[in-house]
C-alpha cells in the first residue's frame, strides 16, 4: 500500500504542476461559480471559494478578475459541469468532473481516453456508491489551535473529522455541508488556504507498480483535457 500511494501521491503531484494547465481550469470554476450566484465575492460563497483556490496556485489578479467577468458575457453562459464514469486499465473505476462549452466534443474525448487504454465509459450514476462525496477543507494550524475545541464548534455544521498530516489541518464532511462548515471555519477566524469538493473510494484497491504506470497514462491524458477538472479513482 505504502509504495503505491507514494507512486500516486508523486505522480498526482508531476501532473497538477503544470501551471499552464491549472491556471485554465481554475478559471472555469470561477466563471461558472460567478455565473451561478452572482459576481460578488462576498455574496457568493461559491466563487469566494473559487478565488481562494485560485490564490493558493498563484494565479494573477488579472485571471481572476477576467475569469470573474466572463460569467456575464457569452463564455460564461456556454459553461456546464458534466460527470463521466468509466472503467480503466486493470478494472480501475475512474469518475471524471468536466466544465465544459462543447460537451459532445467533451464527451468524444473523454471517451477515447477511455477506449485506447482498453477501458470503457459506463452510464453516469453507476459508480456513485462506490465513492463518498466529501467536502475538504485545508488550513495551516495557528499557534494556539486545539482540534478538540474546533471539533466541538463544526460539528452542528456538518464535520465528519479532523484530520493533521504534514503540518497541515484536514476538515472532512459531507458535500452537502460543504456551505455550512465553509462559513463556521470564516467565523472561527480559521484563514483557509484550500477547499473543495472530493470523491473519496468506498473500497479502495491496491495495484502493482507496473499497473499503476499503465493506469497513470491514462490519467495524464484526462487530466491533460482542458474540460477535464477533477479525476477521482479507487486507487488505494
Amino acid at each position: 500500500m505504502g509504495r503505491a500511494f507514494e507512486y500516486r501521491r508523486a505522480a498526482k503531484e508531476k501532473r497538477w504542476d503544470k501551471m499552464s494547465k491549472i491556471f485554465p481550469k481554475l478559471a472555469r470554476s470561477i466563471t461558472i461559480a460567478a455565473k451561478e450566484g452572482g459576481t460578488d465575492p462576498d455574496m457568493n460563497a461559491k466563487l469566494r471559494t473559487a478565488i481562494q483556490n485560485a490564490k493558493t496556485q498563484n494565479m494573477p489578479k488579472d485571471n481572476i478578475e477576467a475569469a470573474i467577468k466572463r460569467a456575464d458575457g457569452k463564455d460564461g453562459d456556454d459553461y456546464v459541469e458534466v460527470l463521466y464514469e468509466g472503467k480503466g486499465p486493470h478494472g480501475v473505476l475512474v469518475v471524471v468532473e468536466c466544465a465544459t462549452d462543447n460537451s459532445t466534443r467533451t464527451v468524444a474525448n473523454v471517451k477515447s481516453y477511455f477506449n485506447k487504454a482498453d477501458g470503457s465509459l459506463v452510464p453516469t450514476g453507476s459508480l456513485d456508491y462506490m465513492f463518498d462525496h466529501k467536502a475538504v477543507f485545508e488550513f495551516v494550524p495557528p499557534d494556539d489551535f486545539d482540534p478538540e475545541e474546533l471539533e466541538l464548534e463544526l460539528i452542528d455544521a456538518g464535520l465528519e473529522e479532523i484530520e493533521e498530516n504534514d503540518d497541515k489541518i484536514y476538515i472532512y464532511g459531507d458535500y452537502t455541508n460543504f456551505g455550512s462548515l465553509s462559513q463556521a471555519l470564516e467565523e472561527q477566524g480559521i484563514e483557509v488556504e484550500k477547499s473543495t469538493l472530493q470523491r473519496f473510494p468506498t473500497t479502495p484497491v491496491e495495484f502493482s507498480e507496473e499497473q499503476l504506470e499503465e493506469i497513470e497514462k491514462m490519467l495524464d491524458k484526462l487530466e491533460d483535457d482542458d474540460d477535464v477538472q477533477a479525476v477521482y479513482t479507487n486507487i488505494e
